[in-house]
């Protein structure tokens, strides 16, 4: 018996329990979600479009290198007697300074010896003169006439032919002579640097050998890469006496901040690079080493540095101008037309390293979308920040006021 109510007194609990914990379910408040489903439109920051004439900057890099570079080479054979003190590396001649001397005596002695021909020579011809005019006084006493052949044997002509022959051989003798020996003085073709000296006093040198390496100082060449598609926007010049585009060229690397140099577009090699397949064009750059006063204080460039090279192109009219970053995938632009998203697709004329240049699709005054979306769909809502909201409704109240007064 005692099981048994003990059994009763179990089921008798759980019944209880189960009762107490379907009434808390029954009981329990419900929660009520309010404005889930509420749509917002996307806030963007736009930028109001105008057209206009601009000047693109195309934006390349490229290499320096000399203008003029030669190797110094002897034309006769002689030892080196003398070196001018700039010729060291890194010295500055002028064009016509004398930089090596080599031991003249033996070229002095060969002129003096041709000189002494070419007057023996003229000695001879003299002579000849004189005997073939008393040939001829000869044969104007004989008063013969003889056939062409046979007087001028009578009258000397081939002897005298023959010593005017001899003449010509002696006087270019002397001037071989005279030229050798003016190139024992070995000097600079032109305003130039000292790369390297090959050749010291007491060097035996000869045609062939290299004394030393010159670049011109006048002026270097930049050769810059350029994509093909910009090459139209680019002013070479036509002619030898002009000038093309302006260049500025820096080395943000190098040079302080805010400094440069000014080039000008030069020529357009006629091929392609390798690797890249771009085009290849030379800068100009008068008085690369600053030497001349007007210069004085801007950086030098050196031969093998790289420097970026800022071409300016010919203007380009009637034209929108938007930072790259507006421009979307595939040529597209995001303007927001009636607070609602319209994606256009645009005619790019150029792309310069800051600016795509538009020509077709935008209108003055559109609002271009400046903020990167995460949706993007045609027709999408989008409202402009309050200021600009509060802005427009200010604007719109004054008017209205503005029309009742009237």
């Amino acid at each position: 018996m005692n099981w048994k109510r003990t059994l009763l007194i179990c089921i008798l609990i759980l019944a209880v329990a189960g009762g107490v914990v379907f009434w808390i379910f029954n009981t329990e408040p419900e929660a009520q979600r309010q404005g889930a489903t509420k749509k917002t439109d996307m806030l963007v920051e736009v930028e109001r479009v105008q057209m206009g004439t601009y000047q693109p900057t195309i934006v390349a890099t490229g290499t320096v290198q000399p203008a003029r570079q030669v190797q110094l080479s002897p034309m006769v054979m002689g030892q080196v007697v003398r070196i001018t003190p700039s010729f060291v590396p890194g010295g500055f001649v002028q064009k016509g300074t004398l930089l090596l001397q080599l031991d003249p005596a033996d070229f002095k002695n060969t002129l003096q010896l041709r000189e002494s021909e070419l007057a023996q020579v003229q000695a001879d011809l003299e002579m000849e003169q004189g005997q073939q005019q008393v040939a001829r006084q000869d044969y104007t006493l004989l008063g013969d006439t003889l056939s062409g052949e046979r007087e001028a044997l009578v009258l000397r002509k081939p002897q005298l032919n023959a010593v005017k022959a001899r003449l010509k051989a002696a006087e270019a003798s002397v001037d071989q002579a005279r030229l050798n020996l003016e190139r024992t003085a070995i000097r600079a073709p032109f305003d130039a640097q000292l790369l390297s000296r090959n050749a010291n006093v007491g060097a035996q040198v000869g045609p062939g050998d290299s004394l030393g390496q010159l670049i011109g100082t006048d002026k270097y060449w930049v050769t810059v890469a350029i994509p093909t598609a910009q090459l139209q926007w680019l002013d070479f010049p036509k002619t030898a006496q002009q000038r093309g585009a302006p260049v500025k060229l820096t080395s943000p690397n190098a040079w302080k901040e805010g400094a440069y140099r000014t080039g000008y577009l030069f020529k357009l090699l006629g091929t392609l690079e390798g690797n890249t397949r771009m085009a290849r064009a030379i800068v100009e750059v008068p008085d690369p080493l600053a030497l001349k006063a007007e210069n004085s204080g801007k950086p030098r460039l050196m031969i093998g540095a790289f420097l970026e090279a800022h071409l300016e192109g010919e203007t380009m009219d009637s034209v929108v101008r938007l930072n790259r970053d507006m421009l979307r995938e595939d040529e597209t632009v995001w303007v927001m037309q009636k607070d609602s998203l319209d994606i256009r697709e645009v005619e790019v004329v150029l792309k310069d390293a800051e600016y795509a240049y538009i020509s077709s699709g935008l209108q003055a005054g559109d609002q271009v979308v400046q903020t990167n979306l995460s949706t993007v769909v045609e027709g999408a809502a989008l409202r402009l920040p309050k200021a600009s909201s509060a802005d427009s409704s200010i604007t719109s109240t004054d008017s209205r006021t503005t029309k009742d007064v009237q």
